[in-house]
């Protein structure tokens, strides 16, 4: 509940990774994000630090990144964010920053896309059940029959 979703715009930085593991499809890869200012004194663009991201992908959305997301493409990607820290080597100081993927989609203020819908599998029909019978049963009594039919012809001939 308490997450902190993040929506980030920037360059796929390594080739996508996908396997397929005991949970579903997984993907991942590195996403560079490089902040760009205006430069007043020399009138140019100046790129600033550059942020990298572990992008993880899951099921359906793994599938299609693992189909169309190349290196060097830029992307948008909106997903909880998981900062971790680590030590290593004994000493050393260890920080990642993933991003659990919700959606990522090209940059299209940067070039086009074409769009194509995934192929879902089919999944195999499942046997149909019988219609259940909603009618209320009719007493098997026969006296009970000929009272009836007494009633409907004094009903048609009223």
């Amino acid at each position: 509940m308490n997450e902190t979703i993040v929506c980030v715009v920037g360059n796929v930085a390594t080739q996508p990774v996908y396997r397929e593991v005991a949970a579903g499809p997984s993907a991942r890869f590195r996403l560079a994000v490089t902040a760009r200012y205006w430069d007043r004194e020399r009138n140019v663009w100046t790129d600033g630090h550059t942020n990298f991201f572990t992008v993880w992908a899951n099921r359906q959305l793994a599938a299609n990144v693992a189909a169309c997301v190349e290196v060097g493409q830029p992307v948008v990607v909106q997903g909880r964010l998981k900062v971790r820290t680590e030590v290593r080597e004994g000493q050393q100081q260890w920080a990642s920053a993933d991003i659990d993927a919700v959606a990522i989609g090209h940059d299209l203020s940067r070039g086009t896309a074409l769009f194509q819908r995934a192929v879902r599998p089919e999944t195999p029909p499942t046997a149909a059940r019988p219609e259940p019978n909603w009618e209320t049963p009719r007493p098997a009594d026969p006296q009970d029959g000929q009272e009836r039919q007494q009633g409907q012809e004094a009903v048609a001939v009223t």
